[in-house]
């Protein structure tokens, strides 16, 4: 049956009417999209200021830190990254609104000082410390040069524990690696030879094979010269070594940028 011209109006009518109702609902879809990221991003914000202001509550609840609390927020230890793994997930004081994990500080604070004490049980000339990556460079070869440890940055040699035909084959009993994944070459030869290893291990990390743990940021140059840092003072105390531990500002390139202005 053929249809009227007065049909065919009426239903172009409701097609343009169908087609103005879709386009304002998009526009409201969109608009209501741009407020709830505005309201995301402010929140965001508002908690990367709360963050600090946790860190240091608490912190003041524990007054035997090694070093201030303070000091630890400047050098970014506390700061995780977005991943958790089981294994580190009870170092983790909470997560901020962007996905960064917090790590608990006065955790942290006692297993940095139960790490060094383990560390002050080794002879320097039996100690290994292993560091691919080049953010810690600096303080780990400041570190090996105080007490006249082996230390391996960029490239850590194939079969240097493991090969006993090797020129360069020497035997340890500690190996320090800075991060279980980067350095796991060294892990792996550390475990085939049963010789105990001290790790570094971000929120990001899994601490099979490991001995000691040391939770902390392990991506960052501030917060890796913060660990040698306190390692060193307590290494050299403990084994009563006559050795000068540099200021902080030696293992940190920027430290002194990072003190906020009174």
């Amino acid at each position: 049956m053929a249809k009227t011209k007065k049909t065919e109006e009426k239903e172009a009518t409701v097609a343009v009417e169908a087609n103005e109702d879709s386009k304002k609902v998009k526009v409201d879809k969109l608009a209501k999209l741009k407020e709830k990221a505005k309201e995301l991003g402010e929140k965001i914000d508002e908690k990367k200021i709360d963050v600090k202001k946790e860190v240091k509550i608490l912190g003041s609840e524990k007054a035997d830190s090694i070093v201030p609390m303070e000091d630890y927020f400047k050098s970014s230890i506390h700061l995780g990254t977005r991943v958790i793994t089981p294994d580190m997930k009870k170092y983790v004081y909470k997560r901020r609104a962007d996905g960064l994990a917090v790590l608990n500080m006065a955790l942290v604070d006692d297993k940095i000082k139960e790490a060094a004490e383990y560390l002050a049980g080794f002879d320097p000339d039996r100690i290994l410390v292993v560091c691919k990556r080049e953010a810690g460079w600096k303080p780990v070869k400041l570190f090996a040069e105080l007490f006249g440890i082996q230390s391996f940055t960029k490239k850590y040699p194939a079969g240097i524990l493991t090969n006993t035909v090797l020129d360069n084959f020497r035997e340890a009993d500690l190996i320090v690696v800075c991060d279980p994944w980067l350095d796991k070459n060294a892990l792996m030869d550390a475990n085939r030879i049963k010789v105990p290893v001290l790790t570094i291990c971000d929120t990001n990390n899994y601490v099979a094979g490991t001995t000691m743990v040391l939770p902390g940021n392990n991506k960052s140059g501030k917060s890796l010269g913060m660990i040698f840092y306190i390692l060193s003072k307590i290494y050299a105390e403990k084994r009563k070594l006559d050795v000068k531990v540099p200021a902080i500002s030696e293992f940190v390139d920027d430290w002194d940028s990072l003190i906020p202005p009174k």
